[in-house]
This record gives C-alpha cells, sequence and structure tokens, in this order.
C-alpha cells in the first residue's frame, strides 16, 4: 500500500510538471513577443531617458529583463531552408524555469515583478476556503437529497425537487451568479447580502463578519451549480442498490427503509461519488473564476483570468501547475478513499 501510494504520487507529480511544462512551452512559441503584451503598449516602450535608444532597443532591454532574450529550450532550429538545429545547453529559459521550479520558486509577474507564489498564496486565501466550502457543503447536501430521493420513485415533491436539480445542471455558473446578485443584493429588490465594496474598519471582528457574509452568495453559487452532478447520480444508484437481494432480504426482515438505505445501500452507492467529486474538482475551479469576477473577489481564479487577459504567463503557468497537482492529489485522494471503503480494491487483496 505504501509503495503504491508513493509510486501514485510520483506519477502524479510527473503529470502535473508535464502539464506545467506544455504551458511553458506553449506560452513562448505564441507569435507575438509577451513583453509587447502583457507589459505596456509598444508605444511605451519607445519611452527613454536619454532619447537615444531605439524601440527595438528598448524591446531587447525589456527581453533580457524578463529572461526572454535566451533562446526557449535546449535546442532550437536555424532558419533557413538547412533543417539543422542548434544546441544550446543550460543557457535556455526552460531550464531556468526548471531550476526555479525546483528550488520551490514560481518566477516573477510581468505586470508587477513580485513573486508568483505570493500572489497565488494570497488569491488562495480567498479561493481555497471558498472552493473547500463548496465541495464539502455540496457534499452534505447531496448526500441528504440523494437519500430523500432514493425513498420513493415517485410522488409530486420528489419530481419537483428533480426537476429543479435538472434545470440547475443545465444553468451555467455565471447565469446562477447573477440571478442570485440580482436577487439577493439588489437594493431595488432585496439587498440582503453585500457584493461589493471594502471591509469596514471597525476592526478584525467586524472585518471578518463582513468576509463572511459577502462569501454568502459566491459559495451558494458554486454550491447549486455542482449539486445536481452529485445528487442525481447518487440517488440513482441508491435506488439500484435497493433493486438487490440484500436490500430486498434486509426489507424482507423488517428493516426499515431508511436503516436499508444509509446502512446497506449507502456504503455500495457511494463510491462512484468520489470519482464524481474528483471529476467536479475543474468545474469548481472554473466556477470559482466566473464567481470570484462577478462577486469582485481577490481569489486565484480572478488572478488566472487577469493573468491570461493580459499574458502574464509566469502567473499563468503558476496557476495551471498548481490547478494539475490539486486535481492529480486528489485523484490519488479517491483512490485511497476507495481502499477504505471497500478492502476489496486495495492492491494487496
Amino acid at each position: 500500500m505504501r509503495w503504491w501510494l508513493l509510486a501514485r504520487l510520483g506519477r502524479a507529480v510527473l503529470a502535473a510538471w508535464g502539464i506545467a511544462s506544455l504551458v511553458f512551452l506553449g506560452s513562448r512559441l505564441l507569435p507575438v513577443s509577451p513583453e509587447q503584451l502583457s507589459l505596456r503598449e509598444t508605444d511605451d516602450l519607445t519611452y527613454l531617458p536619454d532619447g537615444t535608444q531605439t524601440l527595438a532597443a528598448a524591446q531587447l532591454a525589456s527581453r533580457q529583463r524578463l529572461g526572454l532574450a535566451e533562446p526557449v529550450f535546449y535546442w532550437t532550429r536555424l532558419p533557413g531552408p538547412t533543417n539543422q538545429w542548434q544546441w544550446h545547453g543550460p543557457h535556455n529559459q526552460y531550464h531556468h524555469w526548471l531550476g526555479q521550479l525546483l528550488r520551490g520558486s514560481l518566477g516573477t509577474s510581468y505586470r508587477d515583478g513580485q513573486p508568483v507564489t505570493r500572489l497565488l498564496a494570497q488569491a488562495l486565501i480567498v479561493s481555497v476556503p471558498l472552493a473547500g466550502g463548496a465541495a464539502v457543503l455540496a457534499t452534505g447536501l447531496a448526500l441528504g437529497l440523494a437519500l430523500y430521493l432514493a425513498r420513493a420513485a415517485r410522488g409530486k415533491r420528489r419530481a419537483g425537487l428533480r426537476a429543479a436539480l435538472a434545470a440547475l445542471q443545465m444553468t451555467p455558473v455565471f447565469l446562477v451568479s447573477l440571478a442570485l446578485l440580482l436577487l439577493f443584493a439588489n437594493p431595488d429588490l432585496l439587498n440582503l447580502m453585500p457584493a461589493a465594496g471594502r471591509a469596514p474598519a471597525a476592526g478584525p471582528l467586524a472585518a471578518a463578519g463582513y468576509w463572511a457574509a459577502r462569501a454568502v452568495l459566491p459559495l451558494l453559487s458554486l454550491v447549486l451549480v455542482v449539486l445536481p452532478e452529485l445528487t442525481l447520480p447518487l440517488a440513482a444508484a441508491l435506488r439500484y442498490e435497493l433493486s438487490a437481494g440484500y436490500a430486498t432480504t434486509a426489507r424482507a426482515k423488517g428493516l426499515p427503509l431508511r436503516r436499508v438505505l444509509r446502512q446497506h445501500a449507502l456504503p455500495n452507492a457511494i463510491l462512484p461519488l468520489f470519482t464524481i467529486l474528483t471529476e467536479l474538482l475543474p468545474t469548481l475551479v472554473a466556477g470559482t473564476v466566473v464567481v470570484e469576477v462577478v462577486f469582485a473577489l481577490p481569489g486565484s481564479g480572478r488572478l488566472l483570468a487577469e493573468a491570461a487577459a493580459t499574458h502574464d504567463y509566469p502567473v499563468v503557468v503558476g496557476g495551471v501547475l498548481l490547478v494539475a497537482a490539486v486535481r492529480l492529489l486528489g485523484l490519488v485522494l479517491a483512490d485511497v478513499l476507495y481502499f477504505v471503503v471497500d478492502p476489496r480494491l486495495r492492491p494487496t487483496a
């Protein structure tokens, strides 16, 4: 079990490194150079204090400052019809980026020169509680709703609940967020929750209360978006398990339906939920981007969206590496939970 877990973590690290490398190399192969798109307008680069340098010299100085003057990879193809390749050794951008990564650094932002790790850490203070809280709350609600739906196949309330979940499943997250914003943070309708502005300067307790109130609508948006994906498959799996022989025998022995569902059907039906949870992680990350933009929250989603819009590639690559690592670790965690719930699936079984 220990060697299996180490092998899985090793493969996850290699996969995250491969994904981040592809994003890094892809960002360097764009037809327009990054310094023209990510830093300033081209006209701004013509301004120099002594007025003696040209635009090309200014762009070259900018590329050297950003570490973009060296070749992108270890070897490059020489221009011309000869189709020859030139070896650059360790003097290339990818080698420097990989060395920084091994030392725990993701580089510096093109826009403000701050370390990417610091920017991500500041943004994750907002995003991790938001996404994690949404995942935990949606999982708890999904378990309760699935058990309620599985008790009977028919009924007006259950039919209405299934229809509402199906409608939510087809609704994009930005529409859910805008609907909640217009309903509950609208001075002309119901101004119950703050959706913008700054925290009051009355003290840390008042600021914490303000940010907790501001997190209600973004959290509710994410929960409503992922809730159908968790509830409907789990309810169907519970109904399938109720038709199995062991459940029929338990019912014939007089066990109440509620106990049959919780003690016998749920442990068998919950296994696919782990896979669904890991698959929902990209949905939560994408939803976090939208929600943080709609509700003006300074989280990682908003940071990555702004970095992609301004071609701030170090931040984009760092964010992709972080998301890939979390997704792959989520898959490993799902496998571990499989083994905990069903020991027959363990490698040593």
